[in-house]
């Protein structure tokens, strides 16, 4: 199913399936781990997408799948109108280039040997773009433009750099290539509450400044509220809700949203003003049985076995993502509709 954003898709994953070899695990019959299963969305020109779920709900598999690093098992990707998983060698690092990915970690994905110009400067000279003048002059505008001024920072090296200085070192380098889109994976979440203030202002000056699409990651969900237009969840490698940001913080419509939220405000009766339903309150989330697995996750639904509105189909049958609301999609058997106006 097509969950389409408001603006000209840059973007579009449809049915992104990824796989891998399950090990240590007696238990998988099939003998792989389906880490992301069926995922499908539109991301537009000059959005931001929040991508938020629990450790090992499939985010960074999806978003380097995306990358085609590696390829999904199955299902495509389309940036700018082009296939990306028909391509590979040449073709596909051509197109990729304007696809940048930033990791979690500051200093790990830093060079600790290369000053911060040099660091900056390497995908111009991965890609052979311009000469030496003009990837200097790019190198001075990008580092201007996230707040390290290269006379004053570009001489020096990683361990100089507080952690903040090394994440805007990392978009600088991400920038240098004028790329379309940004893949976020955690990129402020090893980082202080000032710091990540800091940079969520720097993410939205770049996207409405230079028109930068964004697939923001995290398990921050007020991190990712106060960042994107839109908001997927994933539970277990499957996209459980997906909608404006707005609709799905004040109004979720599936179970696993609500505990989600609910979870992270630290209290299971309210987040951020808004009351849960009374219909997620139940003995199945006091009761102590281990949560499902990736490597080997329930049939039907696979929230099913901690879902107070749990019926017999929710077993057998997965739910697909459904139109509820304007652009609010959700995929469940028995979704919150009380949470929705009408």
């Amino acid at each position: 199913m097509n969950v389409n954003s408001q603006t000209e898709p840059l973007l579009q994953a449809r049915n992104i399936v990824q796989e891998f070899p399950a090990r240590g695990s007696a238990s998988v019959r099939s003998g792989v781990t389906r880490a992301v299963s069926d995922v499908s969305f539109d991301l537009g020109k000059g959005e931001t997408l929040g991508l938020v779920g629990e450790s090992g709900s499939g985010k960074s598999t999806l978003a380097r799948a995306l990358m085609q690093a590696p390829k999904p098992t199955s299902g495509s990707v389309h940036f700018r109108g082009t296939n990306l998983t028909a391509l590979s060698g040449r073709a596909l690092l051509e197109h990729r280039r304007h696809m940048q990915l930033i990791f979690q970690d500051p200093f790990g994905s830093l060079d600790p040997r290369w000053r911060v110009t040099e660091i900056v400067e390497e995908p111009l000279i991965g890609y052979r773009a311009g000469n030496r003048a003009q990837r200097r002059q790019k190198v001075t505008e990008v580092l201007e433009l996230v707040g390290l001024p290269e006379p004053v920072y570009g001489q020096r090296w990683p361990r100089e750099l507080s952690g903040g200085q090394c994440q805007r070192v990392a978009i600088a380098r991400a920038l240098t290539l004028s790329p379309a889109l940004l893949v976020c994976d955690e990129a402020v979440s090893a980082l202080d509450v000032l710091i990540q203030a800091q940079l969520l202002n720097l993410f939205e000056h770049l996207r409405s400044e230079i028109g930068l699409s964004c697939l923001f990651i995290s398990h921050d969900l007020a991190l990712v509220k106060q960042i994107s237009h839109r908001v997927g969840v994933l539970h277990l490698g499957r996209l459980c809700e997906i909608g404006p940001a707005e609709s799905v913080y004040r109004q979720p419509l599936h179970p696993y949203t609500t505990l989600l939220l609910a979870s992270t405000a630290g209290s299971d009766r309210a987040y951020d003003g808004v009351e849960m339903p009374a219909a997620i309150h139940h003995p199945v989330h006091t009761a102590r049985r281990d949560p499902p697995s990736s490597p080997d996750p329930p049939s039907g639904c696979r929230f099913h076995t901690h879902c107070p509105r749990a019926q017999e189909r929710c077993k057998h049958e997965a739910p697909g993502l459904r139109k509820a609301k304007g652009e609010h999609y959700v995929a469940c058997h028995s979704p919150l509709r009380d949470m929705a106006s009408p």
